[in-house]
């Protein structure tokens, strides 16, 4: 099992930091829970969350909490779930940082939608995920070449509000 841990080490980390990024900024209630020296840890806490070690110790007790349970919560999922979130962690490795701040967006405007519209978002998402990889390449391409007004014309036909006056 360690073995298996161990290749899932910078994606876990990865995963970690996402939830920690995604995670709400408000006040949680409560007392913080103690800190965790990293020496306090089990082996198998050590092995999946070894990327961090070299700043556990610095690290807010509700975070250490946090990436605990998250490092808890990974060995439980199924292989395929797991390939899942190492795919992802891959793709969000390899973006800019300006690519990661947009995500973010548009993940916040994604998930402000009605559930009827991201519902038909999903859809056309999973439609374009089917087509060959060339001809998603092609109409990606077509898409970047738009210019920003003609892309909301498009956006208006299909049905979408697209963004709203401020985000222009």
């Amino acid at each position: 099992m360690i073995r298996h841990l161990r290749s899932i080490l910078p994606l876990l980390f990865a995963a970690l930091l996402g939830s920690v990024i995604a995670a709400p900024l408000h006040a949680q209630n409560g007392p913080p829970p103690p800190a965790r020296p990293w020496n306090s840890l089990d082996p198998a806490q050590r092995e999946i969350l070894a990327p961090l070690h070299e700043q556990w110790n610095t690290l807010p007790p509700r975070r250490q909490a946090r990436m605990l349970q998250w490092a808890e919560h990974w060995v439980t999922l199924p292989p395929a779930k797991q390939e899942e979130i190492r795919e992802r962690i891959g793709r969000w490795q390899q973006m800019t940082p300006e690519q990661r701040q947009q995500a973010r967006v548009n993940q916040t405007k994604f998930r402000q939608l009605p559930p009827e519209q991201r519902e038909k978002l999903h859809a056309a998402f999973e439609r374009f995920q089917q087509l060959p990889p060339k001809q998603r390449e092609q109409l990606m391409r077509q898409w970047q070449a738009l210019p920003p007004k003609q892309r909301l014309q498009w956006l208006k036909r299909s049905g979408h509000n697209g963004p709203q006056p401020s985000e222009r």
